[in-house]
């Protein structure tokens, strides 16, 4: 197995980790605010998960994939990341 598909799945066991805990103290707390709290936190959590992991794919398949290609990926992260935080 490639250190870099080992790293990405790493990295995706920790955020689902991450998400399922959340959950839990969601539920332990029982409170709207405190919920809306910890969603707020995960909001951060799960882009920079995208793009690191994304980042490792593409250091791994750098040999692969043309320059293009890789600004292209790059790009429509961006543009995922934008729309996230427009109204």
């Amino acid at each position: 197995m490639e250190s870099a598909l080992l790293i990405i799945i790493l990295m995706r066991i920790f955020s689902g980790s991450v998400d399922i805990t959340a959950a839990l103290f969601m539920y332990k707390f029982n409170d709207l605010e405190k919920a809306f709290y910890i969603n707020t936190l995960l909001a951060l959590v799960g882009p920079c998960v995208l793009i690191i992991t994304t980042g490792i794919a593409l250091f791994g398949l750098a040999e692969k994939i043309s320059l293009l290609r890789m600004i292209c990926l790059f790009a429509g992260i961006i543009l995922i990341l934008v729309s996230l935080k427009m109204d």
